[in-house]
């Protein structure tokens, strides 16, 4: 089983000719467990979900999309807001965020709960590890379980959060030595690393210790490359973009699903063999997901059903 360690929270989307706003489930890690349920590969959710209406209709969602809720306490602080901007198409989608006191910012490292065996693999990421105290606890849950499990880590950039991009590229370095598969964006490398090249910081990141490093490019497809050499890229399947909210959650959990799926998450010298040829594959199954995600509103990830149909 994979578990996504993160934030859960209310996304409110615009609506058509700017007439409000819809309430969405969302957050980074909470759409990569629902994608990862819906491709029907075992997951579980870990954070902390507030005890108001909205962390029901949170939870509700998550067993729906086949997710196990087991390591989701209930906290009586509420749940975190976030506000989405889509703006003209090529651009990033903006997000503000309304978290004082949430439920999932407060985790703290006595929270923290002990594992069970089958689980395999944990997911780490965006905003959950910036705001404290529960970027703190997370990221003790890292340190923990690193060399124990495999784990992935997507920092999934939101500029408005981070007060100093020094600091925070220093701790995300951290983070990169102890996990085996870092996925970013081109707008988070060009965030914490303007004016250098890919190549010398990905090699750099090799040297810390990671096994798989993926890059989603919009419009111009994703690539990866392994710490043994293993490259591939792929392009971006034809699809009209209704908006691209949770694209690259949805492009992780389908490289996830297919990793865990073809046994190269049982553990990380097995992940270091990841040919080239398989490499390509994970790519354009994440690719067509990502795709189908971003031909309909909001983060709405693909079912198994939807991937095995033929993607036109």
């Amino acid at each position: 089983m994979i578990v996504c360690c993160g934030e859960a929270l209310i996304d409110f989307v615009p609506l058509p000719q700017g007439n409000g706003y819809e309430p969405c489930p969302g957050g980074s890690i909470f759409n990569t467990a629902v994608g990862l349920g819906r491709l029907q590969t075992p997951v579980g959710f870990f954070c902390q979900v507030s005890s108001d209406f909205f962390g029901d209709q949170l939870l509700a969602y998550l067993r729906v999309n086949g997710v196990d809720t087991a390591l989701c306490p209930r906290n009586p602080g509420p749940t975190t807001l976030a506000f989405v901007s889509l703006p003209a198409e090529g651009a990033e989608v903006r997000y503000q965020f309304y978290a004082n006191g949430a439920a999932d910012r407060l985790l703290t490292a006595v929270d923290l709960p002990e594992l069970a065996a089958e689980i395999n693999a944990l997911h780490f990421g965006s905003i959950s590890l910036v705001l404290e105290p529960g970027a703190t606890a997370l990221e003790t849950l890292m340190r923990r379980e690193s060399g124990r499990r495999i784990l992935s880590l997507d920092p999934n950039v939101r500029p408005g959060l981070i007060t100093d991009r020094e600091a925070y590229r220093a701790r995300f370095e951290e983070w990169v030595g102890l996990v085996d598969i870092v996925k970013l964006s081109d707008a988070d490398f060009e965030f914490l690393y303007p004016e250098q090249e890919p190549v010398q910081v990905i090699a750099r990141w090799f040297e810390l210790g990671i096994c798989l490093c993926l890059f989603t490019r919009g419009a111009r497809g994703a690539d990866g490359t392994t710490s043994t050499g293993a490259k591939a890229a792929v392009a971006a399947p034809p699809v009209t973009v209704v908006d691209t909210v949770g694209a690259g959650d949805t492009f992780l959990a389908a490289a996830l699903a297919f990793l865990q799926q073809r046994g190269w998450l049982d553990s990380r010298a097995h992940l270091r063999t990841l040919p080239a040829g398989e490499l390509a594959a994970c790519l354009a199954y994440a690719a067509r997901a990502a795709a189908i995600n971003c031909s309909r509103k909001g983060a709405n990830p693909p079912t198994l059903a939807e991937m095995e149909q033929t993607y036109e």
